[in-house]
């Protein structure tokens, strides 16, 4: 007779436990839906925040232009069986120079002249291109009498 008692409560414990593990689940489930909704909302929140706070950058206006000085090809000092070709630009304040033409030659002919100085360690990696933009932007800004707002390496082939 005891079996027959048992039987009766096991069904009552698996019940209860049926209950309880599906309540379990509806809360866990309603929780993190509830949780991501706010998350979401204040990411939201927060990036609309820091998009208005966000101040566009104008580097050039409408007074600047950009002089090409066009391709400047040459060995290098070391190896001198290593070619050097490079195009880059230049940006002034438009009405700068009566004759950008000219000064775009000399700027070329200038950069001509360093690079027939350079080897090829120097300019390798990296940091190499780094220190070379640099140094040419220094050698243009002199030649320019500090009229030049920015240099830009735009192709560069070392073979």
């Amino acid at each position: 007779m005891a079996s027959n008692s048992e039987a009766p409560r096991k069904g009552r414990w698996l019940l209860l436990l049926a209950i309880l593990t599906v309540l379990a689940v509806g809360v866990g489930g309603g929780s993190g839906f509830y949780m991501i909704t706010r998350i979401e909302k204040a990411v939201d929140e927060r990036k609309k925040a820091e998009e208005a706070n966000v101040k566009r950058v104008v580097t050039y206006d409408a007074g600047s232009s950009v002089t090409e000085l066009g391709a400047v090809v040459t060995n290098l000092a070391s190896p001198s069986d290593v070619w050097i070709r490079l195009e880059a630009s230049v940006v002034v304040k438009t009405g700068t120079f009566a004759n950008p033409a000219a000064m775009a030659a000399e700027i070329r002919q200038d950069i001509l002249g360093y690079l027939r100085t350079l080897s090829l360690a120097q300019i390798e990696g990296p940091s190499g291109l780094s220190h070379l933009r640099e140094d040419l932007a220094e050698r243009v800004q002199l030649r320019s009498n500090g009229q030049a707002r920015d240099f830009f390496i735009e192709t560069l082939v070392v073979q």
